[in-house]
Order: structure tokens, then sequence, then C-alpha cells
């Protein structure tokens, strides 16, 4: 069944595509974590990231097929309300929204700020950090606003910028690495593997998004997978290079670095090589940002179209053909969250948020799969039947498993608040009648 578009203009291609998966997943969590992973598995640091490589993997080929089923913008929450019904879309809908969207933002944006407070300290006084956030809420609806095509040449752009220096790092790092820094000592108890995967994930988290902007693909069906999985690719790759070449330069003084990946450019090149990938990891945070307002903007519209939020939401721009309403109160709910704070707190329910989403377009795979008639037909379908959606749940519910039980519980009540505000809509709704 084709899906319409919903007057917005079919433009991105399959580079596009995977240029917003890259840009997306390589973030700050990156510029971070590798003295984290390290500090728990050591020497066997890469096991982590090819185990979170081989279920990003999973997961993006499960919705790989899913994007070449149904072609209209919404992502995760589209694909789950169409196998399930109103009250699981509803549930995915707030998963991705706030728990991976606008969360994540109020994060980033807050992260971005402490960054910039170590060269200037004026930013860590509350008004002129809230004064930073809404300039660049206000530019990132901007740039949106006026064309996909503008948000994806921006996306782009600092694409290019953060990652120029990571390739150098990698490249001429690799040709500096100790290998004896590499050397395992034994192998790692699964305990601290499943910590440190755990802990990597969010990484990768946010890459799949990049196809919620599937009512704006030239021929969706084909872009959609080509482009996530090219894009997923790259970023497993890149990520592991990156670890190897850091931990092979820096060895056990790798752990406990507040910025790992500077630390390593610092003995490459120098205060200078230090300096450069701070500003990498500045750069990573804002164009991560203007990723997830274009990307979480289209998920508002999708919701706006199918009834979840008012219908107004779902105008489109009459000259620039973009949902401009969505995506200014997207960026105005992701400030108002900004000045709230909370970087910790908020990085933990959405690292579950995006778990739980993944189980739900794993089963969604599943169901489609098991329709005698397909009311969504696949242009991509996954090898081996349903055993790699089978697999993916298998590892995500390990996953899942890994989560002390306070986030368990934490998440529940999440769940248990959306249930409310659903049954709430449904009832006021029948009142009206």
């Amino acid at each position: 069944m084709e899906d319409k578009n919903d007057g917005l203009k079919r433009e991105l291609g399959i580079l596009d595509v995977a240029t917003n998966v890259v840009n997306i997943a390589i973030g700050s969590g990156i510029f971070l974590l590798p003295a984290l992973i390290a500090g728990i598995l050591g020497n066997a640091s890469i096991v982590a990231y090819v185990i979170c490589g081989i279920i990003v993997l999973l997961v993006a080929l499960c919705y790989a097929e899913m994007g070449s089923r149904i072609t209209t913008s919404g992502g995760s929450y589209i694909y789950i309300e169409k196998a399930f019904g109103p009250y699981f879309g509803f549930l995915a809908f707030g998963f991705l929204l706030f728990g991976t969207g606008i969360l994540v933002s109020a994060a980033l944006i807050n992260g971005l700020a402490d960054m910039l407070s170590i060269s200037f300290p004026i930013f860590e006084t509350p008004i002129f950090r809230g004064l930073l956030f809404f300039i660049l809420f206000s530019f990132y609806a901007f740039v949106n606003i006026i064309g996909v095509k503008q948000g994806m040449k921006v996306i782009k752009l600092v694409t290019f910028v953060k990652i120029l220096p990571l390739v150098a790092l990698v490249i001429i790092g690799v040709f500096n690495v100790q290998f004896a820094n590499l050397q395992w000592h034994g192998f790692p108890t699964f305990e601290n593997i499943g910590a440190a995967s755990l802990a990597l994930f969010f990484a990768f988290i946010g890459g799949e998004t990049a196809i919620n902007v599937s009512g704006e693909m030239k021929n969706p069906a084909r872009t959609a997978p080509l482009g996530l999985l090219l894009g997923i690719i790259t970023v497993v790759v890149f990520y592991s290079l990156i670890q190897l070449v850091t931990q092979g330069l820096l060895g056990e003084e790798l752990i406990g670095q507040k910025a790992p990946l500077a630390a390593a450019a610092g003995k490459l090149f120098g205060p200078w090589g230090t300096q450069l990938l701070v500003l990498c990891g500045v750069v990573a945070v804002f164009s991560g940002l203007n990723s997830i307002v274009l990307v979480y903007s289209r998920v508002m519209f999708a919701a706006s179209n199918n009834g979840l939020l008012p219908s107004v939401l779902a105008k489109v721009h009459a000259k620039f053909a973009t949902p401009h309403l969505t995506i200014i109160s997207f960026s105005l709910v992701a400030f108002a969250m900004a000045l709230s704070g909370g970087f910790k707190q908020l990085m933990i329910l959405a690292t579950m948020s995006g778990l739980f989403l993944y189980v739900g377009v794993a089963l969604a795979a599943i169901k489609f799969r098991l329709e005698k008639v397909e009311k969504y037909p696949a242009s991509f379908k996954l090898p081996g039947g349903m055993s790699i959606p089978i697999l993916t749940l298998i590892v995500l519910s390990w996953f899942i498993l890994q989560s002390k039980q306070e986030k368990i519980i934490g998440f529940g009540i999440f769940i248990i608040v959306l249930s409310l505000i659903f049954y709430m809509k449904k009832f006021t709704s029948a009142l009206s009648k």
C-alpha cells in the first residue's frame, strides 16, 4: 500500500539519509565514552563495541524492512502504531518524542553549555545559559522551517567539520599505536561486558531516527533501508577504530580521562590538537541537535495527522512545504526542558526509551511477516524469515535486564503516566461526542 506524503516535498536521497544517520549517532557520547568503557573492560574494550555493533545492525535491519513497508514520516511511532494500534502507538510516540527527542535535546544542549563554559565562564550564569539555549533553538527552528534541503545543508557542513578531525586522529593515530596497550590480560567477565555494553549503547542510539523523514525521501522504499544501513555500518566501523586508536595511544592513561579523544589528540599533535578535539566535541553536539529538531518535529507532524496532537500542528508551510508549527513547538518544549537541567537522569530515561522502541519495532516486523495478506508490502525483506527480528528481541531483552532495578522501575512509572494520559484523552474524546 502506497502512503501519502501529506504535502511534504520528497527531496532526500540515500546519501542524505546516511549522512543524517552518521551525524545523529556520532555525537557527544563518543567523545566521552572510550574512557568509561576502558575503565570497565580495560584492554578488552573492543568487545563492547563488537557486541553493540552487532545489536545495532540487527536493529537497523528491522528498521530497514519497516522503512520499506511504511513510507510516511514518523519512524518508530508509525511502525508500532500501524502494527499494534492506537494505545501502543501512543506509548511509542511518548518514548520517541519525550524519551529520545526532547529529553536528549535538553541534555545535549546543557552539555554544550558546560563545554563552552570551560573557555567562557559566563555560560555558568543561568541567564546567559538560558539566552544561549534560546538563540540555538531559534537557529535550529529557522533553518529547518525554510526547507528540508536547507536543514540538510547545515547538517552536511557540520558533519564534515565534526568528522574530519576524528578521521585525522584515526588515520595518523594508527601509525603511532602502542600494541602493548591493546593486549588482553584475560577475558572480561560477562557482568562487566554487560555493564560496558549498556553504557556504550547510548552512543549508538538515535541513528535510526534519520528515517523519521520518510515522507520527504525520493523513493523512500529504497532510500530508507539503504541509507540507514550505509550510515549504521559507517558508525560501527568508525566507533571501533576510534576506541582502538585512543586506547592504543593512551593505554592505562585512558581510564579516568574526562575528554579521552582530546587527550589522544594532545599526545599526537600537542596542545593545539587537544583544543581542536574539544572544539570538535562542541560541534558534535551543535550538529546533533540540528538533526534532532529535523527528525523529531516530523514525529509530532505524524502524530498530529493521526489525532494524537492538535490537528493544527499538521499544517504545512505554504512556501517552504515544511511542518513549521511542529518544528516551532518541538523547539519551544525542548528549550523549556533544557532550562530544567538534569543531564544524567535524562540520559538514563532516553536509553531505556530507545531500547523499548527497538523491541516494539522488532515485534512489528514479526507481526507484519505473520500476516497472510500484506497490508504494507516490503520492498526490502530480511533474509532468514523472522530469525533476525527474533534474535533482535533476544539480545534487546538481555540488554534491558542489564539495567539496575531502580532504572526499570523508573521507566515503568513513565509507562504508567503515558497510559493514564492516553486513557484520559480517550475518555474526554468520548464525552465530547
